[in-house]
């Protein structure tokens, strides 16, 4: 799971289908990649970044947080 990508848009009021829509995309195939059952590609990281993130660095927002 991208928890910072979530925490973020959760914080920021971004939906699944603001991201969908910027992307062309259903809002279900966002919540698949935040949720890790597929990856996003790189140039809709940065999209997604420049668009509704750009206080924060693409490492950060697309890292997995690893539990120990």
């Amino acid at each position: 799971m991208l928890s910072n990508l979530e925490e973020v848009r959760k914080k920021k009021n971004v939906t699944l289908v603001d991201m969908a829509d910027l992307l062309g995309v259903r809002y279900q195939t966002i919540s698949d990649k935040i949720y890790g059952k597929s990856d996003f590609k790189f140039s809709e990281a940065l999209v997604i970044q420049e668009k509704f993130f750009p206080e924060y660095e693409i490492k950060f927002l697309f890292s997995e947080k690893i539990n120990k």
